[in-house]
């Protein structure tokens, strides 16, 4: 193959990421907003709140919603107010902690430094992946 037609095929894949991050944002968000309104039904209906997903996905749910970078101890507090039963973890503390490493090494999330002995953590938002190949656009006629 020559440069060019790897240049094209960059460039088709990196379209297709492009469209299926897209999709991914959008079931993430549906599913986020199907999981506020099964939490926000349930109180309404007076049932004992109690969330049905495991850990990694209740810290991926809480991130994903927080405006601020969040500490483990945010993060278990976020879940019990969301109903996440804690009972099944001899240490929750330690569970959260395992998860948001996993989910830092995976990339899902990024870690804050803060004071020392201290950091948080945040949703790694999706990105639009740049073909370096490409010229950037002239500026000639711009004022």
């Amino acid at each position: 193959m020559s440069n060019e037609e790897y240049v094209k095929a960059f460039e088709a894949a990196n379209r297709e990421m492009e469209s299926l991050m897209q999709q991914r944002a959008e079931l993430d968000h549906r599913i986020l907003h199907l999981r506020q309104t099964l939490v926000s039904l349930s109180h309404l209906c007076g049932f004992t709140p109690t969330v049905s997903w495991g850990m990694t996905d209740g810290v991926r749910f809480i991130l994903r919603r927080a405006q601020h970078p969040m500490t483990a101890i945010d993060v278990r507090e976020a879940l019990a107010n969301w109903g996440f039963d804690m009972s099944k973890y001899a240490n929750d503390l330690s569970a959260i902690h395992t998860v948001l490493k996993r989910l830092n090494k995976a990339g899902e999330i990024r870690f804050v430094p803060r004071a020392p002995g201290s950091h948080a953590y945040e949703w790694n938002r999706p990105y639009t992946p740049v073909n370096m190949m490409e010229k950037p656009p002239s500026t000639k006629g711009r004022k």
